[in-house]
């Protein structure tokens, strides 16, 4: 399968093993593209996030800031946890408009506190 283009959307399923999971946009997706640091690598899966059905549970579920994730979820792409700014012209016009994010977290193995 090309990265250019995403598999339709599945429907909803919370009752399954991996429920939003098999409903996102990303599911058909190769790895390599869904856990990239660079936004040429991720554009397929930024794209995949405008129109998927799940993007809040993901990014809810995955918490990327709280586990430094490396990659996109819920239309954003990160990089240790921190969200990578990307040129608006770069992004599809659904992503555009999502509010930014905090980026402050704790240290690895401290709190903010």
């Amino acid at each position: 399968m090309s990265t250019d283009t995403c598999p339709p959307p599945r429907p909803y399923d919370y009752d399954g093993p991996v429920g939003w999971q098999t409903a996102a946009a990303c599911a058909g997706l190769p790895p390599k593209a869904v856990f990239s640091k660079k936004v040429k690598e991720a554009a397929p899966v930024l794209r995949a996030c405008a129109r998927c059905p799940v993007r809040r549970d993901c990014e809810r579920i995955v918490a990327p800031a709280d586990n430094w994730f490396d990659g996109v979820c819920g239309g954003r792409l990160y990089r240790s946890g921190r969200p990578v700014e990307i040129p608006a012209h770069l992004l599809p016009a659904a992503l555009t408009a999502l509010p930014a994010l905090p980026t402050t977290r704790a240290p690895r193995g401290g709190s903010l506190a």
